[in-house]
């Protein structure tokens, strides 16, 4: 840690968002420190197969986030493996509180904590991530080439990845628990114009089904009538809403209306020195690709960031370092 535990930039959040921008702000020469109260790489080390990232076209998810992982810490990158309870920002440094009551002082904080969709808590849902269940066609629709799966949710979301996986799967349910849509219209009528999509209304999933090979079917209720029946299907993709996890995010900070916050080019919030990068920032698409960018961007506008509060004299410390004189 450094001497008075003042970092020219601290990244709270470990995935591949936070990682890429270690990388980048250690070959700029900046004193860092990443903070991730789990294990590093994110939510992509719970993916069986990433065929999507450049540079590889068949990897786990979990040996894709040890890459992560040690191309950061091949520049000796410091990692705290605790939790941050609290991001203070302030005029002359922002203050990252820790879990065990340490505080880390930066002049710049970039976090990347990301969120996690919204799960249906059924039965099998847990249990048979990635081996079937998935809450990304664009990542893992094309596992399922030919096959029969069922999409969960009634927004524009659940229409489009419907769509997408209508192009690649030999059969595509939607199932909602209401009679009606709540996609655009135009959507609507894509997705009922599309000879390859069947509408199941008033339907809920009520437990997923698998065997050795994975998902092999779903338990599906009628929110009218209680009845049951099952449904043989490949893959469940689940649309139904996405929690970013801004728990962290301070006070004052631009969002929009889904609680993602918003940010310029350099991924820099409207609080000078605090940059939001990955799936917690407004942007068109959540993918691996688009995380590791950001951390790019933001660590570059990180570097720049410090450089121009060192040329304007700001010190470091706002205590003296420990001594033993």
């Amino acid at each position: 840690m450094a001497q008075c535990d003042f970092y020219d930039l601290v990244i709270i959040g470990g995935g591949p968002g936070g990682l890429s921008a270690a990388v980048y702000a250690m070959r700029a020469a900046l004193e860092t420190v990443l903070v991730e109260k789990g294990v590093t790489g994110g939510q992509v080390t719970m993916s069986d197969e990433v065929e999507n990232y450049p540079g590889f076209s068949h990897i786990s998810g979990a040996e894709l986030s040890m890459k992560f992982t040690q191309h950061a810490q091949s520049y000796d990158l410091e990692i705290i493996s605790r939790e941050v309870t609290a991001l203070n920002p302030g005029l002359k440094h922002h203050t990252v509180k820790l879990a065990n009551g340490e505080e880390l002082k930066a002049h710049a904080v970039v976090v990347a904590t990301g969120g996690s969709p919204k799960k249906l808590d059924i039965p099998g849902e847990r249990e048979f991530y990635g081996k079937g269940v998935s809450y990304c066609a664009t990542c893992d629709g094309f596992f399922f080439r030919g096959k029969t799966v069922v999409v969960v949710g009634g927004g524009d979301s659940a229409a489009e990845e419907a769509l997408y996986l209508a192009k690649l799967c030999k059969k595509v349910y939607i199932a909602h628990r209401r009679d009606e849509l709540r996609a655009s219209k135009i959507l609507q009528q894509r997705i009922f114009d599309d000879c390859n999509i069947e509408m199941l209304w008033n339907t809920v999933i009520s437990q997923i089904n698998a065997g050795d090979d994975g998902v092999n079917g779903v338990q599906l209720k009628d929110t009218l009538s209680a009845e049951t029946r099952v449904l043989d299907v490949d893959g469940v993709f689940v649309f139904i809403g996405f929690n970013p996890n801004n728990e962290l995010v301070p006070a004052g900070t631009r969002m929009n209306a889904d609680g993602m916050v918003v940010t310029n080019e350099k991924c820099e919030t409207n609080t000078p020195g605090i940059y939001v990068i990955g799936d917690l920032r407004e942007k068109f698409a959540r993918q691996i690709v688009l995380s590791a960018a950001d951390g790019c961007t933001a660590a570059l506008a990180a570097a720049h960031y410090v450089e121009l509060k060192k040329s304007m004299g700001e010190e470091t410390c706002d205590f003296p370092p420990d001594s033993d004189e």
